[in-house]
């Protein structure tokens, strides 16, 4: 095919021990207490059997001293907001209660400013550790958005980051404390942000948040977390744009899958359409969506406020073929949200690449007053994929170093087509397994970027990347002898199971 391979990749040799994914993470806006109508939501509301980690959000820095600080006092402290984070592990001993400090509306550069020397980052430490003891809480989330980004722009802070973290690591050891951080999950915002071996050495778990990855702010309707890329923006800035190529690209850059959730949003974008004729991915936009009744955010709508819109009837649902993921419209309101089905493929993703969890953005904002019929909808919908599979591998896998592809060849269907809401159930193999895969490979196989099979054996398949702007085959795998890899799931099933024309 006349491919030319790059002879400067570099490859990192990986041994992944794949288990199925346990760790189901949930992050709470703390302020749904301040909610009217069927949006208040206090803590004592949770379904504590729904999570393993409870993240209450959020806590500040205070820039002047360099310590933790509390961002809303009387909600904290005089409403008892911590106490009644620490009370839900009453009806669940095993649940984990974390502190999360941070948050958009904190920015970066006061974060950054913090970690820039010894003296600040030891404060900020310090602090976090007299909380954490004072109110009985399991660990610390450290959500700075973004090292070298926004108002900071410090290109140290990726260094210093790591430096916090490592520090963090050491005093935290001492007292079992679990340290975990949310982290942009595009590829190229994790090179600038992130020395992500570090991370994944440092912290208990990674929350990828693999959300708002398209937004009004684009001009054109997108999906808020597609699950793959889309063929048109092969070569373009939004190829990485998808929860599978930040996958991906996090673990190419060395993070360990055990170490790594997978970000799952409890709500969607809306888009206000220039024209309501023109309502598929990609048409055009004037401006944000309409805001909910209760997130009262323009472009945001949460999951309960999504079901009360679909319940009051007038809107046409749609499926992503490509994305796989759905959306809907309805005369000039066009919206990205997540359903069941498409939460059932993210976590099939999850357990198949054998990553440490999923995470969720977040409790308040899913089906809370069973609109659906079932309280927690989304939430109950990611448990049940859990327990469905029983699945587990191990993989051995040479992973590039350069960013993974957002493209994903399994997909086929006209991606503007709108379906119905039948689901088609895959049973997929619940034996333990060895993949192996080589490094990077000559083939002519290479059309597409992402998971491609071998067009002769069924039992062949390669991961394809867009080089110098040639594709070319970065791994060549195949699956355990019986097995054919399945282009509609992204894994190695039954035979009997797989389409090989």
């Amino acid at each position: 095919m006349g491919r030319k391979l790059v002879s400067t990749l570099a490859v990192l040799s990986l041994t992944l021990q794949c288990i199925a994914a346990t760790s189901v993470i949930c992050y709470h806006g703390t302020w749904s207490r301040y909610r009217t109508g069927n949006g208040n939501f206090l803590i004592s509301d949770i379904d504590t059997s729904l999570c393993t980690h409870y993240i209450y959000s959020f806590v500040g820095l205070d820039s002047s001293t360099n310590k933790v600080t509390l961002l809303d006092e009387w909600l904290d402290i005089n409403l008892n907001g911590f106490a009644d984070a620490i009370a839900l592990k009453e009806s669940n001993p095993n649940l984990k209660v974390l502190l999360a400090v941070g948050g958009w509306s904190e920015g970066s550069a006061k974060y950054s400013t913090m970690a820039s020397t010894s003296a600040g980052r030891a404060a900020f430490i310090s602090s976090a550790i007299e909380l954490i003891q004072t109110y009985n809480f399991d660990g610390f989330d450290i959500d700075w958005e973004y090292p070298a980004r926004r108002d900071s722009g410090n290109s140290a802070d990726k260094e210093n980051f790591a430096l916090l973290l490592k520090e963090f690591r050491e005093a935290f050891d001492s007292y079992g404390y679990l340290l975990t951080a949310a982290v942009s999950a595009a590829p190229s915002s994790a090179d600038i942000s992130y020395d992500v071996p570090a991370l994944s050495e440092y912290l208990d778990m990674i929350n990828l948040m693999e959300y708002d990855y398209f937004g009004a702010w684009d001009g054109v309707t997108g999906h808020n977390a597609p699950l793959y890329g889309q063929a048109k923006y092969v070569g373009t800035t939004y190829e990485e744009y998808n929860v599978n190529a930040s996958v991906y690209g996090w673990i190419a850059r060395g993070a360990s899958p055990s170490k790594l959730a997978l970000g799952i949003p409890l709500y969607g974008r809306t888009f206000t359409l220039s024209s309501s004729s023109a309502n598929g991915v990609g048409a055009a936009v004037s401006d944000a969506g309409p805001a909910g009744p209760y997130t009262l955010e323009s472009g945001f709508w949460g999951y309960h406020e999504i079901l009360e819109q679909f319940a009051s009837g007038g809107w046409t649902t749609a499926w992503d073929d490509e994305a796989q993921v759905p959306y809907a419209y309805s005369g000039t309101t066009w919206l990205s949200y997540e359903n069941p089905k498409s939460i059932a493929l993210k976590v099939a993703l999850a357990e198949s690449l054998g990553l440490g969890g999923v995470m969720v953005w977040s409790l308040e904002t899913d089906d809370i007053v069973a609109t659906s019929g079932t309280k927690f909808e989304l939430m109950v919908s990611i448990n049940s994929a859990l327990s469905s599979s029983s699945s587990s591998a191990v993989v051995e896998a040479d992973s590039s170093v350069v960013a993974a592809s957002s493209s994903d060849s399994r997909v086929s269907s006209d991606s503007n087509s709108t379906t119905t809401t039948t689901t088609t159930t895959t049973t997929t193999t619940t034996t333990t397994t060895t993949t192996t895969a080589s490094s990077v490979v000559s083939t002519g196989e290479c059309t597409t970027a992402g998971y491609v099979r071998d067009s002769s054996d069924c039992s062949k398949y390669y991961y394809c990347q867009l080089i110098n702007g040639a594709y070319v085959a970065s791994a060549s795998l195949s699956c355990p002898s019986g097995l054919y890899y399945d282009s509609s799931s992204g894994v190695c099933n039954y035979s009997s199971l797989v389409d090989c024309s």
